[in-house]
């Protein structure tokens, strides 16, 4: 699937705000998202909840091109709905319980101005056939489901930042899409 570098409003995200909004939030270890990325590049993936099939793709996902994304410097870093708590096993199951991750729970990062994840009812996605589709084809075998105990509603989306600004990102039309984080970085 193809990145997209503007909105759906048609508008590319600000890069005079994103400073601010770095510097507010910190990942578990306790560096700002701003002292991450200005160290290197960063590819900013924000997951749904852990009760997703679709989240534990992400994660599967990002685990296989890890290697590929700190090659060419990038840095993978998750945000996410939940508790470090819960986050925990899910991460370290999928190889990544050294990657930076911001617990997120009130899912205020993901609805900044600068990101503007959007939301949908969770009971919508059984009526698109994208996401019936790639639940038939396997993500729900592969990946399992559970339950939702995080924000259902949030969608997820990926930012590619580089020297200060939004240089590309990604914005998920449905729960199923499958973005090439390896493309996205160009």
């Amino acid at each position: 699937m193809a990145s997209t570098t503007v909105a759906s409003n048609g508008v590319k995200p600000a890069g005079a705000a994103l400073a601010i909004v770095l510097r507010e939030f910190r990942a578990e270890s306790g560096r700002t998202l701003l002292e991450l990325a200005e160290e290197s590049p960063v590819l900013l993936i924000f997951l749904r909840h852990f009760g997703c099939s679709f989240c534990r793709e992400a994660l599967d996902r990002i685990s296989q091109v890890r290697g590929r994304l700190e090659a060419k410097g990038v840095r993978p870093v998750f945000v996410h709905l939940g508790t470090p708590e819960r986050a925990k096993p899910y991460f370290d199951y999928y190889n990544l319980s050294d990657v930076e991750r911001v617990s997120n729970p009130d899912a205020s990062l993901y609805q900044h101005p600068v990101f503007a994840l959007g939301r949908t009812n969770p009971f919508s996605h059984f009526f698109q056939p994208a996401v019936v589709k790639a639940w038939v084809m396997g993500a729900i075998r592969s990946y399992g489901i559970g339950l939702i105990r995080e924000d259902g509603e949030q969608m997820p989306g990926v930012f590619y930042l580089k020297d200060g600004k939004v240089a590309n990102f990604y914005r998920y039309r449905t729960i199923a899409d499958r973005p090439d984080y390896v493309a996205l970085i160009g």
